[in-house]
This record gives structure tokens, sequence and C-alpha cells, in this order.
């Protein structure tokens, strides 16, 4: 039977992994060149002999590491050239080029025998429209061109903690691994509207909603698209008050309240004058924004936390507040509640705090991974392993039926 083993390819802090070995996966090989991330990724996995701190782009020693083929390969490439708020030069670009480097390794991988039968890219929501679609194309097309059939869906945070952080997941399957049960995009135009597979996707708009939808419809791969019937996503989470310790943390002093509440526009001013008369507090996320040249802040209020991002700015970093009974407190969000806004609330933090944020606003959310596992990766484990059963079964019949 197939090994529950997986490569991660831009570990980080092992985020990744966190969410797959609730589900009975193994780590064989692990990728970053930060260092500053293996650090914490120690913290929580121990000493790890399998991470390997070096530059995807060294193909051979990549595939050299890897020495027996694993059923999965993760990706969680760098958003920068991706993201709404980054550079937007997409694939091209120094940091999410670095797609092309995971892609050589299972090339390389391949060449050897050793390819993973199943693959798994995630990144921002940006990613579908970066260079007009170009660019999410172009990878399907590199992993189409390996030999994967591609799904692809989107799963926001949201629905498992009070965090909105929408991710588009790319998931190629060998054609040996394709889930029982699955639909094919028909290869004709006309076959396609009256399809099961376009059913799906229509009936799945919780995870494939109009953009992805337009992006699946507008490809065309020479290996082809299929779709699991997957289960729907749980409600939305609001409870960011039970994330955020409201009688905790470094709150500032009235000097740097008031800046922020100048730099509020007079609606959000109104929101928090409300808030702050009513008999219990009120917990919500404050961010910077700089529009035009000029700093601004603003608040969130339906007890959901905007996306967690890497400390690279001032705007960046986000803040909280607390409301209520007479008054007005803010601060920074610490690292512990970044954990947890990630679904990782028991990882051990020994790290600074700027290095901490950037671990974990650079990472991916375990309890959205989980749900994946479940949902995703789980039937096409058990579709694998019920045909290497029946494969056994046959060669025992043919063995016993061979005349001694």
């Amino acid at each position: 039977m197939s090994d529950k083993t997986f490569i991660e390819f831009f570990a980080g802090i092992g985020l990744m992994h966190a969410g797959l070995v609730g589900s009975g996966w193994r780590c064989a090989y692990a990728n970053d060149i930060d260092p500053k991330k293996y650090q914490m990724y120690r913290d929580r996995f121990g000493d790890a002999g399998y991470y390997h701190i070096g530059d995807v782009w060294e193909t051979d020693e990549v595939v050299e590491r890897i020495e027996q083929a694993p059923l999965l390969a993760t990706a969680s490439f760098p958003c920068v050239d991706l993201s709404l708020a980054g550079k937007r030069s997409g694939l091209s670009g120094d940091e999410s080029g670095t797609f092309y480097g995971f892609a050589a390794a299972l090339r390389g991988l391949k060449e050897k025998g050793r390819q993973p039968k199943v693959v798994l890219i995630e990144n921002v929501m940006g990613f579908l429209t970066a260079n007009k679609g170009r660019d999410f194309q172009a990878a399907c097309q590199e992993l189409a061109d390996l030999g994967y059939w591609i799904d692809a869906f989107s799963v926001d945070a949201k629905h498992f903690v009070p965090q909105s952080r929408p991710r588009i997941f790319i998931l190629g399957c060998l054609q040996e691994a394709l889930p029982d049960g699955h639909s094919l995009k028909p290869d004709d135009a006309v076959g396609v509207a009256d399809s099961e597979w376009r059913r799906r996707i229509d009936a799945q708009d919780g995870i494939r909603p109009k953009s992805v939808r337009a992006a699946l419809l507008g490809m065309n791969l020479p290996t082809g698209l299929f779709c699991q019937d997957v289960k729907d996503l749980p409600p939305v989470k609001t409870n960011l008050r039970d994330v955020i310790d409201v009688d905790a943390g470094e709150w500032w002093e009235p000097e740097q309240v008031k800046k922020h509440w100048n730099e509020m526009s007079a609606g959000h001013q109104n929101v928090l004058s409300e808030l702050k008369r009513q008999d219990d507090f009120s917990v919500g996320g404050m961010y910077r924004r700089v529009r035009n040249g000029e700093s601004r802040t603003e608040i969130r209020t339906d007890g959901i936390a905007g996306c967690l991002r890497t400390p690279r700015g001032g705007s960046s970093r986000q803040m909280v507040f607390v409301a209520g009974k007479g008054q007005l407190k803010m601060r920074w969000m610490s690292p512990v509640e970044y954990a947890r806004l990630q679904g990782a609330s028991d990882f051990p933090i020994s790290v600074g705090v700027n290095q901490a944020l950037f671990g974990f606003g650079d990472a991916v959310c375990v309890p959205a991974i989980e749900w994946i596992a479940r949902h995703c990766l789980e039937p096409i484990y058990h579709t694998l392993a019920l045909r290497e059963t029946r494969k056994e079964s046959i060669q025992a019949d043919l063995f016993a039926s061979t005349p001694a």
C-alpha cells in the first residue's frame, strides 16, 4: 500500500506539515531557504534531519535528498509578485518565480523514477489574475506537462478561524491517482456545457467561486481537468474576541491611541464612539493603509481579523482595539494571537516578536489544510490503496493458479 509520505517545499515554520500529520501523513523532506523559519519549525517538530535549508533552484541537490518516491508534494511558494498588495510581476518575479524551481525538482524526480503521484500548490487569490490569468494557466500547464491532471479550488481560513485568508489551491494527480467518483472536463467546448464536470464545479461555488470557474473553463491542458465531489465548507467563524487577550498585552499610551484615532475617517470614529458607550466590550481589528501618500487607520468590526501578513512595513502589522464600558484600548496584535489565527495555538514561540510575526504571516492556516487533507487528499489515498490491494489480489490469484 502507498505510504502517506509527503515532501514540503517552501516549508517555512511547518504549518502545512501541522495540517497534514493529523491525517496520518509523514514528512520525508522539507525545503526552505530561510534558516530563521527552520528555527521555529524545530521548536514545533524537534530536530528534523529531513529539513533542507537551501535554494529550491539547486535541483540536483534537492532531488538527491529525496531518496524514495513520496505520494504527495506540497508547495506554498512566495506570493510577493502575485499579491494585489505586491509587485504584480507574477511568475517572472524573482520570488514567485521560484514556482519553476519547484517544477524543476518535480521533473528531476520524474527522471529518477521518484515522481510524486499528487501535488498540492497554495497561493494568494491574486495568482488567478496575475498577468491577466496567464501565470495561473502557465503553472497548470507546467504541471500538466509533467503528467498531472488538474483541479483548483479556493478555501478561506475564516471558515475555521476568525481570519479572512482566502487562498487558491491547485491539486494535481497523475492518472493512476485520480480518485474514484471524479468527473473529467470534456475535450470539446459543446460537451463541457452539459457535462457532469461543469455541473459539479457550478454546484460547488463555495470552493469554486466565479473567478476559479472562469479560470478552469478557459484552460485546455495536455492531460485534462478533473473535479471531486467535495463537502461544503463549515460556517464562517466570527469569534475574534475568543482569540484576543482582552486583559493582557502592551496596551498603548493615550498619545498613541489619539494618533491612530486622528488617522481614522469620521465614520470609523463614530463606530468606535458608539462601541465605547456599550455595556460590554467589543473586539476588532485595526489596519494602517497608505492612501494618496497619507497614512490612514481603518477598523473592522465583524468579528473577523484581516489577512495576516509578514511585517515588512508598518502597514502590514495588525492591531486590535477593545471598546466598551467607557473605555477604548489599542495595541499591536501579539505573536500568540497570530498563532491562534492560523489555527496553531499550541505552537511554541521562543523567537523574537518580528521573527514570529513573519513566520506566522507567511504560513498557511492549519485547520484549512486539515480540511483539504480529509476531503480532497484522503479520497485519493484510499483510491490508490484500493487499487493496489486489487492488484496484489489479482497477482496472488495468478500465482496460486500457476501449475507447480
